[in-house]
């Protein structure tokens, strides 16, 4: 399964995907799937037949940083709030989950757990990652709840997305 970067920037077949999966279906304007650091993030993908149909990348979170963000790059993004532990001081060093979408015709075929689990190994092999976070919409949260994530947070709303919930995973 592939696994890239940091130091390396996502091709077209790449964001295809993720912009086919997170932000085609809310209208988002093509752009809104590249996120400012993705060079700067772990990428993980699962192919089929040439085409890119899962997705996913972690990146570090800066020890100076609660978590809190831009959702997309481009004037028009909403806020993400910080996550709760963060805010009072740990655990470090943590990475954040983000991007994760799997094509509508390759869902419940494990391949977002792949996916999942490649980006939790390398984040603790080249970041030293001791925990995780991110913000799983709705319907998303029973999946990763099975793979071994906790809700952290209350219920917030991204706007032009919709309701969230923020999670989290000790590593190791």
């Amino acid at each position: 399964m592939p696994v890239s970067g940091p130091n390396w920037n996502p091709d077209e077949k790449y964001y295809d995907c993720r912009y086919a999966v997170l932000r085609e279906p809310l209208g988002f304007p093509r752009g809104a799937e590249i996120l400012a650091d993705d060079d700067q993030a772990i990428h993980a993908w699962v192919e089929d037949e040439g085409r890119i149909v899962a997705v996913g990348r972690a990146h570090v979170i800066p020890a100076s940083s609660d978590g809190s963000q831009a959702d997309h790059a481009g004037p028009s993004a909403a806020h993400c709030p910080a996550f709760g532990p963060l805010t009072e001081g740990g655990p470090r060093p943590a990475i954040q989950i983000r991007q994760m979408g799997t094509l509508e015709s390759h869902r419940r075929q494990g391949n977002a757990a792949k996916v999942l689990n490649q980006l939790e190994k390398n984040a603790i092999k080249q970041f030293g990652a001791t925990a995780g976070f991110l913000q799983a919409r709705e319907h998303a949260i029973p999946f990763y709840q099975s793979q071994g994530w906790e809700i952290i947070d209350d219920e917030y709303e991204i706007k032009g997305i919709g309701p969230h919930r923020s999670m989290m995973k000790h590593f190791g």
